[in-house]
């Protein structure tokens, strides 16, 4: 059997904090060729491009400086090259961007190659909302699993213990994916329940710019834990409106899950920004642009995609929570009122 090929599609934090992982596994595998391609958006550092100083001084100065990555893993600037001849492809690349690689790849696929999706956001489909799962699976006519969890690219990389979720139909590949990313300190559970999986991945960040809010508001702890009690709750009702067959709800209890939750409520890049923003009263996009360094908000944008759904199917009172996130980000809904929600929050949905 011929070396199974690995492609990591995007570099930014997360996709070199998993490239990391991936580039040291693979050298350790008889299963796995050697050599990861990673396609890298190029970009020009100090006069420097990207690709030449990811592949000269093995580190991504731009999105996780400080880590040095794999020889093994080589930085390429076409995302064709990169792709062709992968038997497995990993995304992880801001979910914007998705729909546009995939048409730059789909002519390029081989036969029997399956893919991975680390993307933590929804897009907007014809009927609503669209996992980003799906799109690739029908550019790239692949299989396709998704990989979930409380999972801070920098602790990652810095090989501090956490746990994630894959959600996997196919049994074969959810082995073959565990041998490719576990380490000791980066432990895996396969689940098949792939769609809850997936969208735990996207509305947790909703629930993390309301958590924001509170932060910046001086709400305390006791009040972000009924932030967290009732977007969880939230998460798995709109799970269960959303997702094909049954939502299961251990699935809720999985890495993708309580915990993704927990930590981008306390930690991440949406939680920071909703905090800044109720702080300076300057907008989303003006924040994001001056406080990520190039990296993409998650939850704003994925709470415009919700509400749309729920507006359509007359559903925006069941979910005051994620309403009112959209509402106070696009509506020009004024932040103090953000209480609200939580004060006259359903009991039971």
């Amino acid at each position: 059997m011929p070396p199974t090929r690995v492609c990591i599609i995007g570099s930014g934090n997360w996709g070199s904090a998993i490239a990391k992982i991936i580039g040291k596994n693979v050298q350790r595998s008889n299963r796995f060729d050697p050599i990861v391609k990673m396609w890298v958006f190029e970009e020009i550092i100090n006069g420097k491009k990207l690709t030449e100083i990811i592949n000269k001084d093995h580190e991504n100065v731009k999105y996780l400086p400080g880590h040095k990555l794999p020889h093994n893993v080589v930085a390429v600037p076409d995302t064709v090259e990169a792709a062709t001849g992968a038997d497995i492809l990993v995304f992880v690349l801001p979910h914007q961007f998705i729909s546009r690689i995939c048409d730059q790849i789909a002519a390029h696929m081989k036969p029997g190659a399956f893919g991975i999706s680390l993307i933590k956001g929804v897009d907007e489909g014809p009927e609503g909302l669209k996992l980003i799962s799906d799109i690739i699976r029908e550019k790239l006519k692949i299989e396709v699993s998704v990989l979930m969890g409380a999972n801070i690219a920098s602790e990652v990389a810095d090989e501090k213990f956490c746990e994630t979720t894959i959600g996997c139909k196919n049994e074969k590949h959810g082995q073959i994916f565990k041998e490719l990313m576990q380490t000791p300190n980066f432990r895996i559970t396969v689940v098949d329940d792939c769609d809850t999986v997936e969208i735990c991945g996207a509305l947790k960040n909703i629930v993390a710019v309301g958590a924001g809010f509170c932060d910046g508001l001086n709400f305390g702890d006791n009040t972000k834990a009924a932030v967290i009690r009732l977007g969880l709750m939230e998460m798995v009702a709109f799970a269960k409106l959303f997702c094909r067959g049954s939502v299961s709800i251990a699935t809720f209890l999985e890495s993708c899950g309580v915990a993704d939750l927990i930590t981008t409520c306390y930690g991440g890049r949406n939680r920071k920004v909703a905090e800044a923003f109720v702080r300076t009263g300057k907008s989303i996009e003006e924040l994001e642009k001056e406080m990520l360094n190039g990296q993409k908000l998650q939850g704003p944008q994925t709470s415009a995609e919700v509400y749309k759904v729920l507006k359509q199917k007359n559903m925006v009172d069941k979910f005051p929570l994620f309403a009112s996130v959209y509402q106070t980000c696009y509506e020009g809904r004024v932040v103090q009122e953000f209480i609200s929600c939580l004060q006259n929050h359903p009991e039971h949905m």
